[in-house]
């Protein structure tokens, strides 16, 4: 016989969340090796002594790594996920009739806490990794990647003094009407400092300017989709962004002009545990940030009593600068270097232009 299932809510249930969750589900044992309560006393002084209780401390920054880890960058959405998914409530310390808190309460509390926190935060799930054996800390690899910053490339303003930036663009170009106008998106408020505002460019950085504008048209009114939005010529030398300050922009080959960060990240080879992550402006390069990761690096990786032997990196890290500074602080480089140069350490090879393995010699 044919069956059909017909479903009627029940007034009462009897359910227990903890028996629905497999015993090998991620988060189930995520909850049970990570103990985070060392949160309440780092973030007590944040706090009021009086009115409404806040959200949990140990609930935000789980929220957070949940969103690292499903991938979601949208409070709003990454809510409405975890309320449909039984295995991160249970991680949540939530039941299935308990509401989770609202999205903007996320926003609100990522504001609260400095950078101090998130650091110390970093650093104590770190030791807990080195703790269960999670970190061998001889080989390190080191990459970057494009962060988007929330600020749209339509409130670019010109830097001051705009007069005589001005006269520059007319020299170098025919200024577009979208440079004579004001930005498309006008931004509320200007968080940027006077000397974000100030252009402080040499003749010489201009001039590299006016060399890349001429791919452009003589006249950029008539190009096409001149018209659109983003269609001007921008550099952080002539343009600055006044609702991120801090953001730069940058561009890959093949790429649209974006507002970006540059995140470096760090991870340790032996079970892929992070070991540094850090936040630099976009317009910098990868091989200006590589002594300020090595120092952190290593530092942290000797307070936890970790021996770090090699150093791999893209072609993007490497100078002769940095190579005299792996080799001072005792660190083997597998970093290949610019250009035809085909040497290199043994047992060192590239699978790919983004790949690049170390695969040590048998003895």
């Amino acid at each position: 016989m044919q069956g059909k299932k017909k479903y009627q809510e029940k007034l009462f249930n009897d359910f227990r969340l903890s028996e629905r969750v497999p015993k090998d589900n991620f988060y189930r044992r995520l909850k049970g090796a990570m103990d985070l309560s060392f949160l309440y006393p780092l973030t007590r002084g944040y706090y009021g002594e009086s009115g409404h209780k806040s959200i949990d401390p140990v609930v935000f920054f789980k929220l957070c790594l949940v969103g690292y880890l499903e991938n979601m960058i949208s409070d709003r959405s990454l809510i409405d996920h975890c309320s449909m998914r039984l295995d991160i409530l249970f991680f949540l310390g939530y039941d299935i009739d308990e509401e989770l808190p609202w999205h903007s309460t996320i926003s609100r509390t990522r504001q609260l806490f400095p950078e101090t926190v998130f650091e110390e935060v970093f650093t104590k799930i770190f030791t807990m990794c080195v703790e269960k054996g999670m970190v061998s800390g001889h080989i390190q690899a080191i990459d970057s990647a494009p962060v988007k910053a929330n600020a749209s490339m339509d409130s670019l303003e010109l830097k001051v003094p705009e007069e005589e930036l001005g006269e520059h663009l007319r020299r170098v170009r025919h200024i577009s009407s979208m440079d004579r106008e004001k930005p498309v998106r006008k931004s509320k408020q200007d968080k940027s400092d006077k000397s974000q505002r100030s252009i402080t460019a040499s003749k010489k950085e201009l001039d590299a300017i006016s060399s890349r504008t001429k791919k452009w048209a003589k006249d950029q009114d008539q190009r096409p989709g001149a018209g659109n939005k983003g269609s001007k010529y921008t550099s952080n030398k002539t343009h600055y962004s006044p609702t991120d300050p801090d953001a730069r922009i940058s561009v890959k080959p093949g790429k649209a002009r974006k507002l970006n960060y540059l995140s470096q990240l760090t991870v340790d080879t032996a079970h892929h545990v992070i070991t540094d992550i850090q936040a630099y402006h976009a317009d910098g390069k990868d091989n200006q940030q590589l002594p300020d990761i090595v120092k952190r690096v290593q530092r942290r990786l000797w307070k936890e009593g970790l021996l770090w032997e090699s150093c791999v990196a893209d072609t993007g890290y490497s100078s002769g600068e940095n190579y005299a500074l792996l080799e001072a602080r005792g660190l083997k480089s597998f970093i290949p270097p610019h250009g035809t140069y085909k040497g290199g350490p043994d047992g060192f090879f590239t699978t790919n232009r983004k790949t690049i393995m170390y695969a040590p010699k048998e003895k």
